[in-house]
């Protein structure tokens, strides 16, 4: 589950409504009276193997990937009560385990009892770099320098805002993918996962 495409659902609806100027500015007061008609849920697509998010029944998964959307998702992620909300459905959906959730917080708030944490980092070049051809694999073509300070603003942002900020959990693994493939990074969480159910099992 990629919490982080909650919140950019959150904001999209927000483009599209109008509750948001071209300077950024958010009519929090009429977000907040719709959230309850703001749907946000997940759906396996079997052709591409990922779980593609839908936005009020519609699937929004291509254009919650705007620039557009993450000039504006960090301070939409801000309001306590878009947070609560977004919150109670992580809850909900990692009620009965068996999940794997992405986002910001997940660790130091949503599940700080989870039984495996992963604070998962990157050079910020290599991380700009990613983003850069993510955006032009979706037809959307900025410089690599527009790309860089979009990556700044919402670290700083995230980091620095009141409600759970972007933290590292104290029994957090550190995954630094920098110079890892998929493959590798993927090598590297499921040798976790063994090595976690074997003490277990020696302790029962």
């Amino acid at each position: 589950i990629d919490t982080g495409a909650m919140y950019r659902a959150v904001t999209l609806y927000c483009l599209r409504n109008g509750l948001i100027d071209s300077k950024h500015n958010i009519n929090t007061e009429k977000l907040i009276q719709n959230l309850n008609n703001i749907i946000v849920d997940f759906k396996f697509n079997s052709t591409t193997k990922v779980s593609e998010t839908f936005l009020n029944g519609e699937n929004i998964e291509h254009e919650i990937r705007s620039m557009e959307v993450s000039n504006n998702v960090s301070k939409v992620s801000t309001i306590h009560e878009v947070r609560e909300k977004m919150v109670a459905l992580q809850r909900e959906m990692g009620r009965n385990k068996a999940v794997v959730l992405d986002g910001r917080d997940i660790g130091t708030n949503v599940f700080p009892n989870a039984e495996l944490k992963i604070f998962m980092t990157a050079d910020n070049d290599v991380r700009a770099q990613r983003r850069h051809d993510e955006y032009t694999a979706h037809g959307q073509f900025f410089t690599l320098e527009e790309v860089k300070q979009n990556l700044h603003k919402r670290d700083y942002a995230d980091t620095h805002r009141k409600e759970n900020p972007l933290t590292r959990a104290k029994d957090a693994i550190i995954l630094d993918n920098t110079d890892l493939s998929k493959e590798e990074q993927l090598e590297f969480v499921l040798k976790l996962i063994a090595d976690m159910q074997l003490t277990k099992d020696q302790v029962e």
